[in-house]
């Protein structure tokens, strides 16, 4: 999740929100109360997203990391080349 794409989305979203519900609401402090839940609901999604993909990244390295034990390791060079380029097909923001 790319931070600024997020914050454009989520202020478009809220804009929405804010024009549907004093649209049906007629009042303006009452959009007002909706649209600051509507954004702090969205805030704790993105944070829990955030948490997932921070977990889901750390196990999948816990499962690369080289101090495995003998039974665990590639039984031969060509599982280990091929468990290399799987690691470097994902895509990444930086090289680790």
């Amino acid at each position: 999740m790319f931070a600024p794409r997020f914050f454009v989305s989520m202020f478009g979203a809220l804009a929405a929100f804010a024009v549907a519900t004093y649209l049906l609401t007629g009042s303006l402090a009452s959009t007002a109360v909706q649209t600051l839940i509507c954004a702090v609901l969205i805030q704790v999604g993105y944070f829990l997203a955030l948490l997932f993909l921070v977990w889901k990244e750390a196990r999948d390295r816990r499962k690369l990391s080289p101090g495995k034990l003998p039974a665990e390791a590639p039984n031969d060079e060509k599982q280990a080349k091929k468990l290399s380029l799987r690691r470097l097909n994902r895509p990444r923001h930086f090289n680790s």
